[in-house]
This record gives C-alpha cells, sequence and structure tokens, in this order.
C-alpha cells in the first residue's frame, strides 16, 4: 500500500493578485461599520432613557425592544429586516440599507443597556444635591449624570464596536461585497481558501488588535485617574502591552496604605 501525503503547502503567491480585491472589501465593512457605531452611539441615549423612565407606556415597550435584539441571534436579525421587513412594509429597501438598520437595531440595544448602567451608577447623593441647588431635570443630566457615566463607560462602548466591526462578517450570508465575502470568493476561484481566508484574519486582527490596545489603555487611565495616590500607568506600547498580560493588577487596586503595613506586629519592650 502506498501512503498518502495530506500536508498542504502554503502559495502565498495568491495573496499579492487578490490583495485589491480584499481591500475592497474592507472599504465595504469600514463604512458600514462607521454608519452602524455613529448611530447606535447616538440612538442608544434616547433609548435608555426611556428605559429608565416611569411611565409604564414607554419603559415597556423600551425593555421589550432592548430584550428582544439582545437575545435573538444576529444573523437571525440580519435575515429577518432583509428578507422580511420589506414584505411586511410593501417597499423595496437597498440591500445596504436594510443590513445598516438590522446591525443598528442591535447595536442600540446593547448601547442602550450600556449608557443606562453609567447613569444609575452615579450616586444618587450628587443628584439630591443638583435638587437642592434647584437644578432642573434637564440641567442635571447634561451636567452631572451624563458626562460620568458617559466617562465610565468608555471602555465598554470601545469594547462593543470592536465586536460589532468584526460581526459585520456576518453580511457575507446574505450576500454583500464585504470583506468576507470578498475572501470566499477569491478562496473559490483561486482553489487556495487557507491562503485567502488567513489573509481576511490578518487584515480583520490588524484593524480591531489596536482598538483593543486603546480600549485597555483608556481603562487604565480612567482607573488611574479615579484613585488617589496610584502610580501612572507605564506610558507607551510597552506598558499597554504588559497590562494585557494575564493576571496583571491595575496599579489603580494597589492600596497605598497596604503598602506600610509591616509583615510581623512590633514586639513589646522587655520580650
Amino acid at each position: 500500500m502506498h501512503s498518502v501525503n495530506l500536508a498542504y503547502e502554503f502559495d502565498l503567491s495568491v495573496i499579492g493578485p487578490s490583495l485589491p480585491t480584499l481591500l475592497d472589501g474592507l472599504w465595504l465593512t469600514l463604512e458600514i461599520s462607521t454608519i452602524v457605531i455613529l448611530a447606535s452611539a447616538v440612538l442608544g441615549f434616547p433609548l435608555a432613557v426611556a428605559r429608565m423612565s416611569k411611565i409604564e407606556v414607554i419603559r415597556w415597550p423600551a425593555q421589550l425592544y432592548i430584550e428582544v435584539f439582545r437575545c435573538t441571534p444576529l444573523l437571525i436579525q440580519l435575515i429577518w429586516v432583509f428578507y422580511a421587513l420589506p414584505a411586511l412594509l410593501g417597499i423595496d429597501l437597498p440591500g445596504k440599507l436594510s443590513i445598516i438598520i438590522a446591525l443598528t437595531a442591535h447595536l442600540t440595544a446593547f448601547m442602550s443597556e450600556t449608557y443606562r448602567a453609567g447613569m444609575q451608577s452615579v450616586p444618587v447623593e450628587q443628584i439630591e444635591a443638583a435638587h437642592m441647588l434647584r437644578l432642573n431635570r434637564l440641567q442635571i443630566m447634561r451636567h452631572i449624570i451624563v458626562p460620568q457615566a458617559f466617562r465610565q463607560q468608555i471602555p465598554t462602548i470601545l469594547s462593543l464596536n470592536v465586536s460589532m466591526f468584526k460581526d459585520t462578517s456576518l453580511v457575507s450570508a446574505l450576500g454583500m461585497a464585504d470583506l468576507t465575502f470578498q475572501g470566499n470568493i477569491l478562496a473559490s476561484q483561486t482553489y487556495r481558501p487557507m491562503e485567502i481566508f488567513t489573509m481576511v484574519a490578518v487584515i480583520y486582527f490588524v484593524i480591531a488588535f489596536p482598538a483593543t490596545l486603546f480600549t485597555s489603555y483608556v481603562e487604565q487611565r480612567l482607573l488611574t485617574s479615579g484613585s488617589r495616590g496610584a502610580q501612572p500607568p507605564t506610558s507607551g506600547l510597552r506598558g499597554t502591552l504588559a497590562r494585557l498580560r494575564p493576571g496583571q493588577r491595575p496599579p489603580a487596586l494597589a492600596d497605598p496604605a497596604l503598602t506600610s503595613v509591616p509583615t510581623s506586629a512590633p514586639k513589646p519592650e522587655g520580650v
């Protein structure tokens, strides 16, 4: 019997001719991601306010909307908006617009919950003090609640945006010529799926990884700026990479008072 060699040999020569097509798909991915992120950042705030409303006819529809989009798969939402929504409304929606609507509706639900968590984390004492100063609700929201809530939730917002950038790969299932779709076409044309999809993964990584580093950097800056006596974080890429290692404790969480505690109790005199 003859032995069969199943070793796969990479042919990197297909990457060069395929790169322009992949970059065209990347441009569409970035365009959709930017529109969805900006739209959901704006729409998420009024939805969060409606979710916290004391009026039930406002609060319950907002909560229902949030739970529907948070508890159903994104791919199902894309398919439903792409195919079912035009049929129900009796209008012809362009495919790109349908995808933007579905992705925006999905991310808006998560952004609203992020905003709500930030606004509800503001100490109630500050709101009571604002009432004592005769500030109205709009002034309290503008000068006290929103600045603190947004500042606290910046890392979470950035993480959601990075996840949305990666989730746009699902639109390839609907025939949109994004980065993943172009990679699938090139893989079928060149019969080199390993090389093509490896390059697709590298392109996603090159864009998403710096964004995650920036998210980690912002989070560390917020932690250290909110703690007294904390050492400033190590600057530069080296310090950021060091803080990404598992088990690393942010310097802001270290209590300076604990470092002065002696390891053993002092012995009384005469002992």
